[in-house]
């Protein structure tokens, strides 16, 4: 059956186009049921028993929720007792529409087969489909269709002879949707309704999403904060230039003070200052702000006050908050642009960690949660297992903020377990930096190759044969994820072949299928202390792709023709399959080097790298790259316990370097080649120099020792470090080059068609990419299949050529690795803490030397700090942690 509707469209060119839409209708479109004898279906998705325990519903029912439902109680939907549900196409669709994270949600849901939700598509069904009537909304029109369907379903098993009394219930919050449902003889209860009558379940009443009227009845009747504008008033604001619009980001320190990054054409970007909890206006960290910028005379600077919300534990406002509500305590510093939040354009809210801090009314079931994330308020829940949840780390979900609340309301998710256990923590830790870490899917994994697993003839065919090269890798200890290796060897013609030799990641990961778009989303494998999360699947991570030793690989190649001064005297790239001769660590390959009577050919080859590496580092650093300096600690963990039981400085070695050097050496390479056959969606990485402020903790530094640093390019700011040296003090280049490594921008990835800025300011190269980690990172499989592409040895494919969707993905990219950056710092932070050192009545200089004894202060579960206590210089009276007993000899405790 087909449904066509004809309309007229004014072209730009002023013509007229005939558009005609056609739409299929079926009826032999599947119910899903296992009681139905009347669909001829191929798998049934909802069980016949479907039964639930229940004082509404003592009968076998599946539930059919609407759009706001979803939207609003993905949490209770995604709980494992909910069980067959059918997801109507309409509702589906409207979820796609309005929240990107919760169709996801929905979808993962969808997929999971012990869940048993049934998609039905309704709109394509010839007894379920409506069209919209004239004065319809498309709102009332879809609530219609959600009923139409109801009662098809209704009829549809009630004429089945084996229903055993199968009923269909409606879950609908909208008044207007459930009386007409109701007038139409159908079963619909409210969301709250039914999971309340869920008498052997009571905890899941927990997960429920506050609804409006909730809201309203747990807060007090002062108004807090002024109306948030409508979006037609703000937008029509923005557009006349009265307000602006930009990302919310709240200080860690400081609950009171937050800024507005105002984002205007090209790199040009304004940062207005927010302070006070009427400014504030209820945004929250990320949210989406529209600000109005205050007078002048009305502008303020940084405060410089660390102040945390202490803030009341009920909902009375003190006369402190008074004070607090109306301005934050200001700066003495130079006054920035200050402005107000007068609306939210679009909410970033998610589900935080942290815990819960009971109140102090006997018997109460309403509770402050404290997010891990001090940018994050506290926000107020209500809870019947507050007893069972204290000491636990939870999640909790923002419902709203209404003007009459100190906090924003929510509900709790669920509990993540013991609050300082390692597991726990770091799954706090994964979550607050939204790191994906689930288990791969069946439909990720039903794309590895079947074990075991040969190169085939046909591989062969299309490759170049290199495994009689004496290859090696140079890795870390430890190390199972080898994505590179290297050969090197004397021509007759008196110059040395050079090869370094990728895993051939992208042959086993094809575009646009579920492994590729999973390695997509999570855009990086993340390495915490004891815990790696891979990108890709083991199987592929550590064996298949891995270039072990023994054992035959497909690669990707870039073989260098170099003379005696190491200049390239021609390049090329090829599919290869190698055979690695040794997997070597940076030690290892160091003693060969360093050892004259080892002559071996991999030893030979390895002196040979060693030599050109040199020469390339320096040059490099002659036309200005920076060798900056970040400590690097090694963790030893216990194989049986995970616990940490000893900490090491990383030890760099000539090797480390030399691996460096080759592989910056083919990331330039490869970037001018797929920038050569594609200049107008290479993904491409650059870094961008920093402004001059950013050197200003450098600058303070160095006049510290009398010392100038200029930095008014890479190579000055290079030659300045090189001199810095204080006599009597070896280890100051090392501190300034510390902070120097602080001062620098975010490197990024960017699509070329996209940009013209590609230098890498920290390399002094005019151009450069990410070629030489696929196994662990997005970028480079991009990189494979471009490169690939540009030598005739795979097919490209319409998204690889789209500059657009190629920019939304370096976007994602770049968040990926940022969020795993502060995840593994974090990782460290946990597992050593974060000094803290503070003296009053007493001023260091940046450099002094002192003497400290260190121990561990818990006393915030959460925000466990390493506490600091001066022994020299000896400060009479001074105690970081007076109130404290000395630190026993089982807890840390040493000299620095």
């Amino acid at each position: 059956m087909l449904k066509s509707k004809t309309f007229v469209k004014k072209t730009r060119s002023g013509g007229i186009m005939k558009i005609v839409r056609e739409h299929y209708l079926r009826d032999d479109i599947w119910c899903g049921s296992e009681v139905c004898t009347e669909c001829k279906q191929e798998e049934s998705v909802l069980q016949k028993d479907a039964c639930i325990e229940s004082n509404l519903c003592s009968f076998p029912h599946y539930l059919l929720p609407d759009t706001n439902v979803v939207l609003s109680q993905i949490d209770i939907l995604e709980d494992p007792l909910i069980k067959n549900v059918i997801i109507l196409q309409t509702v589906l669709q409207e979820v796609r529409h309005r929240s990107a994270p919760i169709y996801k949600r929905l979808k993962d849901i969808l997929h999971d087969k012990e869940k048993h939700f049934y998609t039905f598509t309704n709109e394509h069904h010839r007894e379920t489909y409506i069209e919209r009537e004239q004065g319809e909304s498309a709102n009332d029109r879809n609530d219609r269709a959600i009923r139409i369907s109801t009662k098809w379903y209704s009829d549809h098993l009630n004429n089945t002879p084996t229903d055993k009394g199968l009923k269909v219930v409606l879950l609908t919050n909208d008044r207007g949707n459930k009386e007409k449902a109701e007038e139409a003889g159908l079963l619909t209860y409210r969301c709250e309704e039914y999971v309340k009558s869920l008498i052997a379940n009571p905890e899941l009443v927990d997960r429920l999403a506050l609804t409006n009227d909730d809201k309203n009845e747990i807060t007090s009747s002062k108004v807090l904060f002024s109306e948030h504008l409508p979006l037609s008033r703000i937008q029509s604001g923005i557009k006349s230039g009265t307000f602006q619009q930009g990302t919310f980001r709240a200080s860690r320190d400081n609950y009171l003070e937050a800024t507005v990054f105002v984002h205007g054409e090209g790199d040009d970007s304004t940062e207005v200052l927010i302070q006070g909890l009427q400014n504030l206006n209820r945004a929250v960290h990320q949210d989406l702000v529209a600000v109005e910028i205050l007078p002048l005379n009305q502008w303020v600077a940084p405060s410089s006050v660390v102040l945390q919300d202490e803030g009341p534990k009920e909902d009375d406002v003190t006369e402190e908050e008074e004070a607090e509500l109306k301005s934050g305590p200001s700066g003495a510093g130079s006054r920035k642009p200050t402005g107000r939040v007068v609306g939210i354009i679009k909410r970033n809210w998610r589900a935080f960690c942290g815990m819960l801090f009971l109140s102090q009314i006997k018997e109460a079931t309403r509770h402050l949660f404290t997010p891990a994330d001090r940018r994050i308020p506290r926000i107020r829940i209500e809870t019947r297992q507050a007893a069972t949840l204290a000491g636990q780390r939870i999640m909790v979900a923002i419902d709203g903020w209404p003007k009459h609340s100190r906090y924003p309301n929510g509900h709790f998710v669920r509990s993540l377990g013991s609050a300082g256990d390692k597991e726990t923590e770091t799954e706090v830790l994964l979550l607050e930096h939204d790191v994906p870490h689930q288990d791969f899917s069946q439909a990720v994994l039903s794309f590895l190759p079947k074990m075991p697993w040969n190169i085939t003839e046909e591989d062969m065919a299309v490759r170049e044969d290199l495994r009689n090269l004496t290859v090696c890798s140079v890795d870390p200890p430890g190390c199972t994820d080898i994505d590179d290796a290297l050969h090197c060897r004397d021509l007759p013609n008196g110059n040395q072949e050079v090869g370094v030799h990728i895993a051939d990641v992208s042959h086993f990961i094809r575009p646009g299928n579920a492994m590729d778009l999973e390695a997509a989303n999570r855009g990086t494998t993340v390495y915490l202390t004891g815990r790696r999360i891979d990108m890709v699947p083991e199987l592929l991570s550590s064996n298949l792709c891995s270039l072990r030793s023994s054992v035959e690989r497909l690669a990707f190649s870039c073989i260098w023709e170099i003379n005696d001064k190491a200049e390239i005297v021609q390049t090329r790239f090829t599919k290869s399959v190698i055979n690695s001769k040794a997997s070597l660590t940076y030690a290892e390959a160091q003693m060969r080097i360093d050892d004259a009577n080892m002559n071996d050919d991999t030893t030979k080859s390895l002196r040979g790298l060693n030599r050109l590496a040199k020469i390339l580092k320096k040059r490099r650093i002659e036309k200005g790259a920076l060798t900056l300096s970040s400590p690097e600690v090694r963790f030893h963990i216990d194989s049986e316990t995970h616990d940490p039981i000893d900490l090491q400085t990383k030890e760099l070695k000539e090797t480390n370097s030399m691996v460096e050097e080759f592989m910056l050496l083919a990331n330039i390479s490869v970037a001018q080649k797929i920038y050569d056959e594609f200049s107008e969606c290479a993904l491409l990485r650059k870094h961008p120099a920093p402004p001059p402020s950013n050197y200003d903790i450098l600058n303070k530094a160095a006049k510290s020792k009398d010392l100038v640093i200029h930095t008014d390019s890479a190579k000055a700011l290079a030659d300045s470090l090189d001199a810095a040296q204080v006599d009597g003090f070896p280890y100051f280049n090392t501190l300034l080059r510390i902070l120097a490594t602080r001062c620098m921008m975010q490197a990024v990835y960017f699509c070329s068609g996209m940009d013209s800025d590609f230098h890498h300011y920290g390399l002094a190269s005019p151009i450069y990419t990410h070629f030489t980690s696929p196994i662990r990172r997005y970028s480079d499989i991009i990189v494979h299949r471009l490169l690939a592409v540009a030598i005739g040895a795979d097919s490209t494919y319409p998204d690889l050529m789209d500059k657009h969707k190629q920019s939304a993905l370096c976007n994602n990219l770049n968040y990926r690795h940022k969020m795993a950056q502060y995840a593994q710092r974090a990782s460290v932070v946990f597992h050593t803490q974060a000094p803290s050192l503070t003296v009053e009545g007493h001023s260091f200089n940046m450099f002094d030397k002192v003497k400290v004894t260190i121990s561990l202060d818990a006393s915030n579960v959460q925000h466990q700090k390493i506490r600091m206590s001066l022994v020299e210089p000896v400060i009479s009276g001074v105690s970081v942690a007076p109130s404290e007993p000395e630190p026993d000899t089982k807890r840390a405790k040493l000299d620095r």
